[in-house]
């Protein structure tokens, strides 16, 4: 196993502790990276309320605590982890935790350096703040899922491009931002963590170079969405695909030559988009013509940058990743390794803790104690 992956290790953040209240999709993968990094988490979360698509690798790293917040008792005791924490995190509509009276005033009041996460989709201001939505709405309206997919519609990227590319990344970036600037000021503040504002920062490129006439609205029509020849995926003879992408003259050069393209013209146009259905059709039936793992055999490994596409049940196999240990297997379940990886301070998959009451968590914070 890479040593980057060896329980017991303390990642980069170790010493920092971390409130989540549990919510579902971007809020619980951006605590699960933290974790990762060695961040002290508690989970609170309410009776029953346990999210169904992240019981096990989502939810890694921490421990649940089951709390009612409507009752002053247990909202006494989430106050009490408040003042020992660093920071928060939540995903609730805005409102919500204020009418809970957990609202930034209150807590910042209590505890000036914390750091309080706020992750909607919305963001907490604007007349859809209020709305409900999901990862696809979010991207529907910043122009990211317009431009993904095939000519005939867009196509959801999984919520990879929403909620965890412009909601979770986006958050642990503005945590950590905001970490370091309560450590040299001793000031906390809040983090306005929206999908929607992510998802179109994550589009920069992409405006930019539709501001200079070089991207088209239509999908399937531009250098990577797929338009064009060279940048896409082709079925092989035996139904499954590999993925080309020599951008680059000199890649490009050698993947002709590899796959005895070099001899043919037509291939000479590439940067003429009237050529592309013509390229693309002759790319279809060439790679037709043999099956991905021969093709994978000829190309694989080489600067003609192609590669198998393979499902989540082969990638685990895959002997690049093998010997990476990007993928482990956690009480059965294979999962993606901690991400990214640090020489001095190493990242590991914390070890499951026992059940644990809201009281328990209070004293263990109230000392040196972790979880």
């Amino acid at each position: 196993m890479n040593p980057s992956h060896q329980p017991g290790q303390g990642g980069p953040l170790a010493g920092l502790r971390i409130v989540e209240f549990a919510g579902i999709g971007p809020g619980p993968f951006a605590a699960m990276l933290l974790a990762d990094m060695g961040a002290e988490l508690v989970r609170l979360d309410r009776p029953g309320g346990a999210d169904p698509y992240s019981q096990n690798v989502v939810a890694r790293g921490r421990p649940t605590v089951t709390v009612d917040l409507k009752d002053p008792g247990d909202r006494a005791g989430a106050l009490a982890l408040l003042e020992r924490a660093d920071a928060l995190i939540e995903g609730f509509r805005p409102g919500v935790m204020e009418r809970l009276g957990l609202g930034p005033d209150i807590v910042l009041a209590r505890n000036p350096r914390l750091v309080y996460g706020r992750m909607t989709g919305w963001g907490q201001d604007g007349p859809l703040a209020r709305s409900a939505g999901h990862d696809i709405t979010y991207m529907a309206v910043t122009g990211a899922l317009a431009a993904i997919g095939p000519a005939e519609r867009p196509v959801p990227p999984l919520n990879l491009v929403g909620d965890y590319g412009g909601g979770s990344l986006y958050l642990v970036a503005g945590l950590l931002a905001g970490l370091l600037s309560a450590g040299r000021t001793g000031r906390g503040q809040v983090v306005d963590a929206a999908i929607c504002d992510g998802a179109a920062s994550l589009m920069a490129m992409f405006s930019e170079l539709a501001s200079q006439g070089r991207w088209s609205d239509r999908r399937e029509a531009n250098l990577l969405d797929g338009g064009a020849p060279w940048y896409r995926a082709y079925a092989c003879r035996d139904g499954r695909h590999v993925a080309i992408g020599p951008l680059e003259p000199q890649f490009y050069a050698l993947f002709r030559r590899l796959t005895g393209l070099d001899a043919d013209p037509d291939f000479d146009r590439r940067d003429d988009p009237a050529m592309w259905p013509i390229l693309r059709h002759k790319l279809e039936m060439l790679f037709a013509g043999r099956t991905r793992d021969e093709w994978c055999r000829l190309l694989e490994g080489t600067d003609a940058c192609v590669a198998p596409v393979l499902s989540l049940s082969e990638a685990a196999d895959h002997p690049h990743l093998a010997a990476r240990g990007t993928f482990v297997t956690v009480d059965g379940t294979v999962q993606p390794a901690p991400a990214p990886r640090f020489s001095g301070t190493p990242t590991a998959i914390k070890p499951p803790s026992g059940p644990l009451t809201l009281a328990e968590a209070v004293v263990r914070w109230s000392g040196e104690g972790s979880f």
